[in-house]
């Protein structure tokens, strides 16, 4: 399998630091709103990895923290007038509710920033004991001129960081550069005792500490979106690094940007929009799907249109589930014959092609692509005459892939209720007895409950709309 390492930038084979294991960890939110559909590229992708890798047979400890105490969270809590731990509570339950909706498994640990103040501050003071921070008026900086390859994951020198810094007047920097590890106490905001005096934690430190806290201090794979690179995981690696003296993370994984509507999302072009904003519209697992039909690495545009293009392609598949369901009731329980031999070698074949799609830096596309070219194949050859073991072996191949993916995992629409099942039958003796107005009347009742009948040469089929 080869991942491709942001700090190398090249795919590179993946090999953990403790055979069998894999040890992640991914950026989660800041908890003082939704969380909106940029954050969720991260959270889907890299949850699909984690379950890759579980498939794959290795044991994962995946931790994801959730920041619940910055400027934006005391900002929003002031303005809401509550408490910032409330205001944290609230938006962690609601991040839950979406991702479950998304079909992202919870991490083995969410640490929250709060809960780690003691860890935090033990991890500053060992900076500034190596010489690698500074306190400042009760403000703690790391210094980056102590490093001689700070700036190595973003790809720049210090000497250009720099240039392109800006030191507010009355700020107590040594560098530019420099970046906060510890903040003093402004009035009115949260703040714990330290060394330096009352404050909390800067941003970028919280993760560093988790991360070595949870998983130790080298670590397989740490993940996040494009935009995190610099600074928040290039003071990551400078922090890490500096306090154990040893690399941070093995692999480092970026998502691309996503679009709205060819446009960078911000809420003053009007095209910020929540996932459960979303959600009111479609489907969780259609956004789900619809981030996993691109490339993780490649930019993404996100439209209604494109939404509505995943809901079809996951519509699809759903109908091949339930033609598949239909048919193991309506064929022969029979051997193979030779054509199906050939059927069922092109649908390993496409097996193979999706392993190999999700080996190459997890190319969900190409993934997702071979899933289709299944639902084709099986379209076109399966038939009432087909043997119901061919119908079972594609059927446990295509929920085999769909599941590594988390998509097409909904119960089976042919799990009709008694009421819908009593309408069917109804509309089947009203078409036997020539009633076809009555016929009429029922299809058009089924379709107001969503269910939308097909008259076909094997008898009456349905799907969900």
């Amino acid at each position: 399998m080869k991942l491709y390492n942001t700090l190398t930038r090249e795919k590179e084979e993946f090999v953990p630091v403790n055979e069998g294991e894999v040890k992640m960890y991914s950026c989660g939110p800041t908890v003082y709103n939704y969380f909106h559909i940029g954050n969720a590229r991260p959270f889907i992708i890299f949850d699909t990895l984690r379950k890759y890798f579980e498939y794959k047979g290795y044991k994962v400890k995946f931790v994801q923290n959730f920041t619940d105490i910055d400027d934006k969270m005391i900002e929003n809590a002031n303005g809401q007038g509550i408490d910032v731990k409330k205001l944290a509570d609230k938006f962690i339950n609601e991040y839950f509710t979406d991702a479950e909706g998304l079909g992202i498994e919870a991490a083995d640990v969410h640490p929250k920033a709060t809960e780690t103040i003691g860890d935090i501050i033990r991890f500053v003071k060992k900076l500034v004991e190596k010489g690698f921070a500074y306190e400042a008026s009760g403000d703690v900086y790391f210094n980056t001129s102590k490093l001689d390859r700070y700036g190595k994951l973003s790809g720049q020198n210090l000497e250009e960081l720099e240039a392109g810094a800006r030191v507010d007047v009355g700020e107590k920097k040594k560098n530019p550069a420099d970046f906060t590890l510890w903040k003093a106490q402004k009035p009115g905001e949260p703040a714990w005792d330290s060394p330096w005096g009352k404050g909390r934690p800067g941003w970028h430190i919280e993760c560093s500490v988790m991360a070595n806290k949870y998983l130790g201090e080298t670590i397989d794979i740490h993940s996040g979106g494009q935009d995190l690179i610099f600074p928040h995981h290039e003071n990551e690696i400078a922090q890490s690094e500096s306090a154990n003296g040893k690399p941070f993370a093995r692999y480092w994984l970026h998502n691309g940007f996503l679009n709205v509507d060819n446009q960078k999302m911000s809420k003053s072009l009007g095209n910020f929009f929540t996932v459960r904003d979303i959600s009111k519209h479609f489907d969780y697992e259609v956004i789900r799907f619809f981030m996993l039909t691109a490339h993780y690495r490649s930019p993404i545009n996100f439209s209604s249109d494109q939404l509505q293009q995943a809901k079809n392609g996951l519509d699809r598949i759903y109908n091949f589930l339930d033609n598949l369901n239909y048919l193991k009731d309506n064929t022969q329980d029979r051997e193979f014959l030779e054509n199906e031999k050939a059927v069922l070698k092109t649908i390993g074949d496409l097996k193979n092609k999706f392993l190999a799609a999700m080996d190459d830096d997890i190319n969900t596309a190409d993934a997702v692509a071979s899933i289709f070219e299944m639902v084709r194949q099986g379209n076109t050859k399966l038939s009432g005459s087909s043997s119901k073991k061919m119908v079972i072996q594609i059927e446990k191949t295509v929920k085999e892939l769909c599941g590594v993916l988390n998509i097409a995992q909904k119960q089976s629409s042919s799990k009709l209720d008694d009421e819908v099942e009593a309408l069917i039958e109804k509309r089947q003796q009203a078409r036997k007895d020539k009633n076809y107005k009555l016929a009429d009347e029922i299809r058009d009742q089924l379709k107001s409950m969503d269910i939308e009948l097909q008259d076909t040469p094997q008898g009456v089929k349905w799907k969900k709309v």
